[in-house]
């Protein structure tokens, strides 16, 4: 069957799931500097300007990223090697997209408040 191979199943279901918890933090971000909820980094949880900026724009680029993670695993459809080697693409497809994600808003952080303290 197509939706069994883990080259779809990894990146499709984090890709959506990528998405609305973006769409959750843009909705509802975080009003306080806390460390349960929200994008925590030290540069993000610096100041309260710095805390609400990280917050929109992550889950912004959270959402972006989800939608292309999960075009992505739409190859999975097409292309089926493997069960090892689709859990390792799979797998690098979402780590590459967590990585993306924070050096984007780390770079914007530092972009945006690079005259202040």
């Amino acid at each position: 069957m197509f939706f069994d191979n883990p080259l779809f199943l990894i990146p499709f279901g984090s890709g959506l799931i990528f998405c609305v918890i973006g769409a959750i933090m843009y909705r509802f971000p975080p009003k306080k500097i806390n460390s349960l909820y929200g994008y925590r980094t030290a540069s993000s949880m610096k100041n309260k300007e710095r805390w609400k900026f990280a917050q929109i724009y992550s889950a912004k680029q959270l959402i972006t990223l989800g939608l292309i993670l999960s075009l992505c695993g739409l190859v999975g459809l097409i292309y089926k090697p493997t069960e090892e080697i689709s859990t390792f693409l799979g797998l690098g497809l979402m780590i590459l997209m967590v990585v993306l994600l924070v050096i984007k808003v780390e770079n914007k952080l530092k972009e945006k408040f690079k005259n202040k303290a």
